[in-house]
């Protein structure tokens, strides 16, 4: 697994599917309950993808795959996400 990096690392690749700032975008861990900003939580990237885990508690939140013809999103460990306009 590759070095830890924080939610900024995302940007590029959601971008390409959200027409938001995606960084911004308030998460919240069904593990621990914990609410922050996607550029806050921890990402290891990885040749197949992105894990994300929350900052507090370091629950698997999502898991970001960058596929040909779409991307993959696996929310999991996400119970609510919301975008600020």
């Amino acid at each position: 697994m590759s070095a830890r990096v924080d939610g900024n690392a995302l940007a590029g690749i959601l971008s390409e599917y959200f027409r938001l700032d995606t960084t911004s975008a308030i998460v919240q861990c069904s593990g621990c309950g914990t609410r922050a900003a996607l550029a806050r939580e921890l990402v290891y990237p990885d040749p197949m993808g992105f894990v994300v885990r929350c900052e507090r508690c370091e629950d698997v939140l999502m898991i970001v795959v960058d596929a040909p013809g779409g991307a993959w999103l696996d929310l999991r460990g996400v119970d609510g996400v919301q975008f600020r306009g």
